[in-house]
């Protein structure tokens, strides 16, 4: 028996986990008006004290109802929503194009804390796009070109593709900050406009401190904020 697992030959189980002792107290008394800015207040707080606080898990699902996650890279909370980029072909997308509505889920285990996001998508402009690639890496901007997301692929046909883009973008000459690698059609951000956001605090005995913001799907209501039973 090692960190808090049990084998077996044919079950893994985990035993009971440390308690949780968070400082302070979630509630709706004392949580922003607006949970847009109640999640600045706590990645403000992650930022300092978490190795890459920005890691979240999108969930999508088929037009079907069947269900898909993966961990991403958030990149922006603006006063409509959250956003994060990638490939307009890759499954997440797919799946977005066909159900429009998406969940997030930040996990800050240094803080004892995790945020909950349901809400309908909307794809960034091309201007929104188009200022967020100029400030990928050049090897990020080529990645984007050379990547076909989702789809198989065989030995050595990743960097194949990435030597091409190279070549036609002048990349492997001169300064690479002079290289001008244009926005691939097929790339962007999308954009989680919420309509419910749950705030979660560890505490002992799994008696958890849950506080949610909720407003119509169409988002045109004003939040209401309420705890949440652990």
């Amino acid at each position: 028996m090692t960190n808090n697992i049990q084998t077996s030959p044919d079950t893994l189980r985990v035993i009971p986990h440390t308690q949780y002792h968070t400082e302070g107290s979630l509630s709706p008394s004392n949580v922003a008006p607006n949970p847009l800015e109640q999640f600045r207040i706590w990645f403000t707080e992650a930022s300092a004290k978490v190795s890459e606080p920005e890691i979240m898990t999108v969930s999508t699902a088929t037009a079907s109802g069947i269900p898909s996650a993966r961990t991403v890279l958030f990149k922006q909370v603006d006063s409509t929503g959250f956003v994060f980029f990638t490939n307009y072909t890759s499954r997440k997308s797919k799946e977005l194009l066909e159900n429009p509505n998406a969940a997030l889920v930040f996990y800050w285990k240094e803080l004892h804390k995790q945020v909950r996001v349901l809400g309908k998508v909307e794809k960034l402009t091309k201007e929104e796009n188009d200022n967020y690639f100029r400030t990928r890496p050049i090897g990020s901007q080529l990645g984007a070109w050379a990547s076909k997301q989702s789809t198989v692929i065989g030995e050595g046909e990743i960097e194949q593709r990435l030597e091409k883009y190279r070549q036609r973008f002048h990349a492997n000459e001169g300064d690479p900050s002079s290289v001008q690698i244009p926005v691939p059609d097929f790339w962007g951000g999308w954009r989680v406009v919420p309509h419910e956001v749950e705030f979660w605090m560890g505490k002992p005995s799994r008696l958890h401190d849950r506080v949610a913001y909720r407003r119509s799907e169409d988002c045109q209501s004003d939040w209401s904020i309420n705890r949440l039973s652990p």
